[in-house]
């Protein structure tokens, strides 16, 4: 009982904040919500997680199945126990640790051990505000945001991105950009034809337009571009298309590509039970 009320009190969303966001700049706003998470988000949930332990539900696809040891890592996981990644994320302003998402705790457990290494990371989808756009995330997002989190987080890293926005590409030190539309199979293919993109990536992170038809486009014309041992993951999988992906991975995927291990997981987060889910596909180290 003490842990849901903790719980809900960290991650209720009052009408305080809303009034926040409509009343000052984006930039202003998302430096007083990373500085709120702190006590009102991550303190409790340190707390809670004393006591309480909330898992992934995960279902493996692949030559092992449920008896693999990557889903046996992502089980273990206690997605109520905040971590470093959690908090470099939100002070980026990403959301993938802040509130309705909760990824880090899972990133953290499956990358522990690797952040000096000299890895080529991707991540589909910098975060666009433009309201014409489906995948907007409103005038308080902050494009770019995981891209220098993955920076800070992977310090010898070299970081790849790409949008459909062209307003919001940039290039950083060790961050560069590239348009990408992923409904589009020709754009696609211009965007892994870029010469700085050749040569593979460790990790792959699709973050796009969250629908079953687009993740599948990205995916089928972008797996191949991970590296012996590397990962690619799809983040924000709505609840909804579960089972056309338990399908679409059963008697797809895990045929089409043998070399590698697919695990669907289920996070539980009392805020958000419309797309807390994520796919993660390990390529085995022998090819």
């Amino acid at each position: 009982m003490l842990g849901s009320m903790l719980l809900a009190m960290a991650d209720e969303r009052t009408s305080l904040s809303v009034v926040l966001q409509r009343s000052m700049s984006p930039k202003l706003f998302q430096f007083l919500r990373s500085k709120a998470w702190y006590p009102l988000v991550c303190f409790p949930r340190f707390v809670v997680a004393r006591f309480i332990r909330r898992h992934p539900v995960v279902r493996g696809f692949g030559r092992l199945g449920d008896e693999s040891a990557l889903v046996r890592q992502i089980q273990n996981v206690n997605v109520i126990e905040p971590t470093k990644m959690c908090q470099v994320m939100t002070r980026h302003g990403s959301d993938k640790g802040r509130r309705a998402h909760n990824y880090t705790t899972v990133y953290s457990a499956l990358l522990r051990g690797k952040f000096n290494q000299p890895y080529r990371i991707f991540e589909l989808g910098l975060g666009t505000n433009n309201p014409e756009l489906i995948s907007t995330m409103g005038i308080a997002g902050t494009p770019g945001a995981s891209l220098r989190g993955w920076r800070e987080i992977f310090s010898n890293a070299i970081i790849y991105g790409a949008d459909i926005d062209r307003e919001v590409l940039f290039e950083a030190d060790r961050i560069t950009t590239y348009y990408c539309d992923q409904l589009d199979p020709a754009a696609i293919g211009e965007l892994w034809a870029q010469p700085e993109l050749q040569n593979g990536m460790d990790i792959i992170i699709e973050d796009g337009l969250h629908t079953f038809e687009a993740n599948l486009s990205f995916l089928e014309a972008s797996i191949q571009h991970v590296r012996p041992g590397g990962f690619y993951v799809v983040e924000d999988i709505l609840t909804s298309c579960r089972g056309a992906w338990y399908n679409q991975l059963e008697n797809v995927y895990s045929m089409r590509y043998p070399d590698f291990e697919f695990v669907f997981v289920s996070l539980p987060n009392p805020v958000n039970k419309a797309d807390n889910n994520l796919l993660i596909a390990q390529r085995s180290l022998t090819l």
